[in-house]
């Protein structure tokens, strides 16, 4: 009897083996597409800081500068909670490429903007454009990535934010200097056009029921009037009107009269843009106070710091960017180490809580800069600055998205984000109108008016008027400005203490394996998401058949 010979085989790959690497290979093609298109909506909020003395030298729109930027960040603003509800309602996909589009068009009609208007317009179709990108980039990540494995993609894609915080002024002057700066708006084009190539190609959402439903009509217009008020009475308040004059009251009092109708609006309506019961979660509300303070710290600190390194220690505009290269490496790399550190312990609570006292730690250092300290320690407190951030900011929305069911986090991440944006305007005006105010009484007092003159005006100094005054005129300046916005840091420590304490009352719900797509609509807070339910939620990945939630080890 004769035997068949024996081989040794090496065991083949099973099937579920192969699909785990097609479905990694789906979401990392998703996630460049996604970061391209965070990167384009971020930059643009940057990328005329620099070339805005020429653009309104071109345009002959001195005052009307401000709105080049106000207009983009406001309209982005007042569109995440919009974006988020519907995103919720009808499905991403669509929103997305419908965003991108919009952004595009943005682009084009300021790209050949013949005067300040046209321009204005233009950033402003921009905004609308930008705001769903910035939403959506992150909350599609949650439709297809559960909150165990999203820690090590939202940490990029603060690595996001840092990037565009720095290439978009460098970027600016580049295009400034060299091939013109509509080239700002015309890159968005192709890259934009890219970004819908890469979505159409690669994002595949599990598909979602379109129930008739009445769209919060009124909610979105009070949210728009309201934002609208707040972000300009932030940013006119101390500088172009004084704040105890009629249009800055007019203003306050429409904030509070729009914003209670909003409250009132959300209490009744079916389907909110901002539902209420969002604020009936603990971690919601910590996290999101905790994002609005990280947002003022934030942006009052690096809207101010490069103005302070040119006048002080005699940087011209770029050097100044590249100054600020530091605090957006620190941020860029804790981002995404604290990303990858999440994803592999499923802990998370102390990273946010570290953050915030290391930021605090980074303010009271910056508080105190003198004239005669040496460049590299500024760089090394900006550093520190970045670290801290990095390890809170985007940590903040993965606990947001964790607290509830995917058919509610655009909602939540929207609202989350709309704080902190908010956050952002706040941190920037007052801690202008407060550096404006303290500088003007300052340069008063220490100036010699024979010498304030002389100069062309306290509110004529550039930094390169202060780098050819006589050596005392030029001390006296630099003091001023020293002095003027020094103190303001430690203005912001007990924020940043506040918002610590805040988050040490986070409860540290595990971080879900499976992504929860039955849960409520509206209506009721999301019941605590657990690390392994019991029966394991049917997910769809990009670019594969319906399949079981991935494993902590296969995603």
């Amino acid at each position: 009897m004769t035997h068949a010979p024996q081989t040794t085989t090496m065991p083949a790959a099973g099937p579920g083996e192969s699909v785990a690497r097609a479905e990694r290979r789906a979401i990392v093609l998703l996630f460049v597409g996604l970061m391209l298109t965070m990167l384009l909506a971020a930059l643009d909020q940057t990328i005329f800081s620099t070339a805005l003395p020429t653009i309104v030298g071109q345009l002959h729109g001195v005052d009307l500068m401000l709105w080049v930027i106000t207009i983009y960040i406001l309209a982005s603003t007042i569109m995440l909670p919009i974006y988020g509800k519907l995103g919720d309602l009808m499905g991403r996909k669509s929103l997305f490429l419908g965003a991108i589009s919009i952004f595009i068009v943005g682009s084009i009609i300021g790209g050949f903007a013949q005067d300040m208007t046209w321009l204005i317009v233009g950033r402003g179709v921009q905004g609308i454009g930008g705001g769903g990108q910035m939403l959506l980039s992150q909350a599609i990540i949650a439709d297809v990535v559960p909150a165990r494995q999203r820690g090590r993609y939202m940490g990029f894609m603060g690595g996001v934010f840092a990037l565009a915080s720095v290439a978009g002024p460098l970027l600016g002057g580049w295009f400034t200097d060299g091939i013109g700066w509509r080239w700002g708006l015309w890159m968005n084009i192709p890259l934009g056009i890219l970004a819908i190539i890469s979505a159409v190609l690669f994002l595949h959402l599990p598909h979602r029921e379109r129930v008739p439903t009445r769209v919060d009509v009124a909610g979105m217009v009070l949210l728009a009037i309201t934002s609208t008020a707040l972000v300009l009475f932030t940013t006119w308040g101390g500088t172009k009107y004084a704040w105890d004059s009629p249009p800055i009251i007019a203003l306050i009092a429409c904030t509070v009269v729009a914003g209670t109708a909003f409250v009132f609006v959300e209490r009744i309506a079916e389907h909110p843009i901002m539902g209420l019961h969002l604020f009936r979660a603990r971690n919601f509300n910590l996290t999101t106070a905790a994002a609005l303070i990280t947002g003022i710290a934030m942006f009052g600190t690096i809207a101010y710091l490069p103005t302070y390194l040119q006048m002080v220690t005699g940087a011209n505009a770029t050097q100044a960017g590249l100054l600020m290269i530091p605090m957006m490496a620190g941020l860029l790399v804790t981002s995404i180490g604290s990303g990858q550190l999440v994803s592999r312990t499923g802990r998370y609570k102390w990273l946010p809580i570290t953050g915030m006292f290391i930021v605090a730690g980074a303010l009271v250092l910056l508080s105190t800069m003198t004239p005669a300290l040496p460049v590299w320690v500024i760089c090394c407190y900006l550093a520190m600055m970045g670290i801290g951030l990095g390890t809170s900011m985007q940590l903040l929305v993965l606990i947001v998205q964790n607290q509830f069911p995917t058919s509610q986090v655009g909602m939540a991440t929207a609202s989350s984000t709309y704080f902190r944006q908010i956050g952002a305007s706040l941190g920037s005006a007052v801690v202008g109108s407060l550096f404006a105010h303290q500088l003007t009484t300052l340069l008063t007092e220490r100036l010699p008016a024979q010498a304030s003159h002389a100069s062309g005006g306290i509110n004529s100094l550039t930094p390169e008027i202060v780098r050819n005054l006589p050596g005392t005129l030029r001390d006296i300046v630099i003091g001023a400005y020293n002095d003027a916005l020094t103190p303001i840091f430690v203005y912001l420590v007990p924020l940043l203490l506040l918002a610590g304490i805040l988050l040490f009352f986070i409860k540290e719900i595990p971080l879900a394996t499976t992504i929860d797509r039955n849960g409520p609509l509206e209506g009721t807070a999301a019941a605590p998401r657990h690390a392994a339910p019991e029966a394991p939620a049917d997910v769809v990945v990009p670019g594969t058949p319906r399949h079981r939630a991935p494993t902590p080890g296969e995603a």
